[in-house]
């Protein structure tokens, strides 16, 4: 493939698709119900079994 072709889709779909990946991210992060599971995962470190 040519160098331009390349970079032209990159920089049109492929800016796309890193933007689509990163709103899910942030939607999956301030999910309902997300917190009580990171506060779970933060205490793993501290449980004494």
């Amino acid at each position: 493939m040519d160098y331009n072709l390349m970079r032209e889709f990159a920089d049109s779909w492929g800016l796309l698709a890193m933007a689509l990946f990163f709103v899910g991210c942030v939607a999956f992060a301030f999910r309902p119900g997300g917190r009580t599971h990171a506060d779970q995962a933060a205490r793993i470190p501290l449980k004494d079994d």
